[in-house]
């Protein structure tokens, strides 16, 4: 297809390329809105998704705000990184967190979701002493609270639910399960619905609604007809304890429903951002633009993208082509040992600068697919975060601290 300039006989002038350069993400500026509630921390596994969500937590809460964090990455670091032997399923109060800059004193408590313990809690929220012992007791519903796909994320759905009707904190940080199971827990309540609404459930909790022995002679042949062929399948113990297990269960599927909906309401609310955390790798990458994109298509609240892990160097001014030369000109016969260290430390910095500009590249990708999405970048650490100052220096980095937080994506 010609371009109108073309059509008429003038000249096309050649088009010089231009490179989108990222909106910077105010981080601070997102935390210090007290109408934000709830930030929610996505991302692939190991680009420091865990470590960003403690720092948020941790700099939201010495600029005033009360933070709870809940992880549902069964890793330890969190707990470490902040003082705590342990985590589990009740918030614990992190010590040492202290006034920041503006002066105002928060607090942060830290927790790690415990999924068969949620599930035993709204069991025995919402049934009868009785019958919540009978569901508790059930053999298929400790298989279902403890291992059945999904329960993980339908039980960080009702946390967070627990967590926000609470209204104890003015902000909770979700640190999400790594790789695209992070974004499971939105359709937690669509599956949820559609497992308590199955055919196969409806059919096995129709004995006891229709009133037990009587339940099977109106049902009848069909029923034992399929009930057989269930039996061979799985084990008459089996269906059994699936029976009674919905029997039990039934006038709380209504409520898990309800719960779950109203979770994900508050996950599309205005007072809800979610941020992708990346690191400046092709897959994480590709992960994160995943996660954008599913996000936009679900409406869901995007805050943007940090990018965890940035490499840079202190003496950027030496390129790699240049460190690499003074190399090999400091390699020549009859050098000295004594230079050793220096070509060493010549070549480090090359490899360093190279990968510098490899992480631009794919950065600069993303930001040319996602041209409005916000970014901030949080330098590669000398070392583990492994305590509160670690996580303060990291909070500095995407807090905008420190300078150049965008330097050099789209460059």
């Amino acid at each position: 297809m010609t371009r109108a300039a073309d059509q008429v006989g003038a000249p096309a002038e050649p088009r010089a390329p231009t490179r989108r350069v990222p909106v910077p993400l105010a981080v601070d500026r997102l935390i210090d809105d007290r109408r934000l509630r709830i930030i929610v921390c996505c991302g692939s596994g190991g680009v420091g998704k865990t470590t960003i969500a403690a720092a948020i937590g941790l700099r939201a809460a010495e600029r005033g705000r009360h933070v709870v964090v809940l992880t549902v990455d069964p890793a330890k670091r969190l707990a470490q990184s902040m003082g705590l032997t342990s985590l589990d399923n009740t918030p614990r109060l992190v010590a040492g967190v202290g006034a920041g800059t503006n002066g105002q004193a928060g607090s942060m408590h830290a927790m790690m979701l415990d999924m068969k313990r949620t599930f035993d809690e709204i069991v025995e929220a919402h049934a009868d002493p009785d019958r919540a012992a009978q569901i508790l007791a059930n053999p298929f519903y400790q298989s279902l609270s403890s291992s059945f796909a999904g329960t993980q994320e339908y039980m960080a759905m009702e946390k967070l639910g627990q967590l926000r009707r609470a209204d104890e904190w003015d902000l909770i940080v979700v640190d999400t399960p790594p790789s695209r199971s992070a974004l499971d827990f939105l359709d937690a309540p669509q599956r949820l619905g559609r497992f308590l609404d199955g055919r196969l459930l409806r059919l096995l909790a129709a004995p006891a609604r229709l009133g037990g022995r009587t339940g099977f002679r109106v049902l009848n042949a069909g029923f034992g007809m399929v009930t057989g062929a269930i039996t061979k399948i799985i084990g008459s113990q089996l269906l059994r304890d699936v029976q009674t297990f919905v029997s039990a269960m039934d006038t709380m599927f209504g409520g898990f429903r309800e719960r779950a909906e109203y979770t994900y309401r508050l996950l599309r609310a205005p007072g809800t951002a979610f941020l992708v955390i990346a690191a400046p790798e092709q897959d994480a990458l590709r992960e994160a633009s995943y996660f954008v994109e599913r996000l936009e298509r679900d409406g869901m609240p995007l805050g943007g993208l940090i990018l965890n892990r940035v490499h840079r160097s202190p003496a950027a001014r030496l390129s790699a082509a240049r460190s690499l030369a003074a190399a090999e000109s400091l390699q020549g016969p009859g050098e000295a040992d004594s230079a050793d260290l220096a070509i060493a430390a010549l070549r480090l910095h090359a490899e360093r600068m190279n990968q510098a500009a490899a992480e631009r590249r794919l950065a600069r990708r993303f930001t040319a697919a996602h041209p409005l999405v916000p970014v901030a970048q949080v330098p590669a650490q000398p070392e583990d975060v492994h305590d509160l100052d670690g996580l303060r220096q990291i909070g500095r980095a995407f807090g905008g601290d420190q300078q150049g937080g965008n330097e050099g994506i789209g460059r």
